[in-house]
């Protein structure tokens, strides 16, 4: 079942129900051609959880009953991806104008990979550049172990059904500022822990003399690459090297697993993380950029 938003006598948007089960996993086969195509995903992992629990809605982008393209919308915050075969002729600004018209006030949108088309198109609809998020990547090799940490402080698995409201709480506290890790809840932490990639034993937990958690390194093992998928440490605890402890110690996790290259997000503007991720050997793979509209 989908909703069709029309413009010029011809559907454009279809807007799918969370039951409409074939839509969506077309809305999912568009996203895996952009994929394959581009070498990065068009939609990124928090607005699929969004889209999952029915926070975000998505879009089937049609041309009479030929689907070109796919989109999410809800919360000020729209994503578009046209199907590699069917780009260059106008269905992306046709359909990008729609999701900008169906959000009244202030509005988002991720341009992964930073792509040209994307940028020129921003600008045309009066988005500014506003956040830029790097990916950075790196060969793991033989990974030496984590430097000796202070007497009484270790570093051990996450315990599932212990250690939620801690983790929670210390994540917001590192996250503060940042607009979509830092809001993360037990219910978030619920839902990753239910994916297939989660495994307890590569959720490093950092303790100190008194069993309080002061950092975490929660890394991501799926097939050859695997991901630092958040690193943080206590504020109270910045300055003593411990980031670059936790890192040392996920990487030499990530190689033990198997994988031959690790991956991490960071905002641009975090110098700090940007340094140390720069220093143990990281650098550029992709570029996103999210764009954001002000309401008049």
């Amino acid at each position: 079942m989908c909703t069709k938003r029309t413009m010029n006598g011809f559907p454009i948007l279809s807007a799918l129900s969370t039951a409409d089960a074939a839509g969506l996993a077309t809305f999912h086969q568009v996203a895996d051609s952009a994929l394959a195509f581009d070498g990065y995903a068009p939609f990124n992992e928090q607005a699929l959880y969004d889209l999952q629990s029915g926070h975000r809605t998505a879009h089937l982008v049609r041309t009479n009953e030929l689907v070109v393209g796919a989109s999410l919308s809800g919360h000020g915050e729209i994503d578009l991806v046209i199907s590699p075969a069917y780009r260059r002729r106008g269905f992306g600004r046709t359909a990008a104008r729609e999701l900008v018209q169906a959000e009244p006030n202030d509005v988002t949108a991720w341009s992964h990979g930073d792509h040209p088309a994307a940028r020129a198109l921003a600008n045309e609809l009066n988005f500014v550049a506003a956040r830029t998020l790097l990916e950075l990547r790196r060969p793991l090799l033989d990974e030496a172990e984590a430097s000796a940490l202070p007497s009484g402080e270790n570093i051990s698995a996450f315990r599932v059904g212990i250690d939620e409201p801690e983790w929670v709480a210390l994540n917001a506290l590192v996250f503060a500022t940042h607009p979509e890790q830092g809001s993360i809840t037990e219910s978030d932490l619920a839902a990753r822990q239910a994916e297939s990639w989660f495994n307890a034993d590569d959720f490093l937990i950092l303790r100190n003399a008194a069993g309080d958690m002061i950092g975490y390194n929660w890394l991501k093992v799926d097939g050859a690459i695997g991901e630092i998928y958040v690193v943080g440490v206590h504020p109270d605890a910045a300055g003593r090297g411990l980031g670059r402890v936790l890192m040392q110690a996920g990487l030499h996790r990530l190689a033990e697993a198997g994988c031959t290259t690790a991956s991490l997000y960071v905002e641009a503007d975090s110098l700090g993380p940007v340094h140390l991720y720069r220093a143990l050997g990281f650098v550029d793979y992709t570029v996103d950029v999210q764009y954001r509209r002000f309401a008049n």
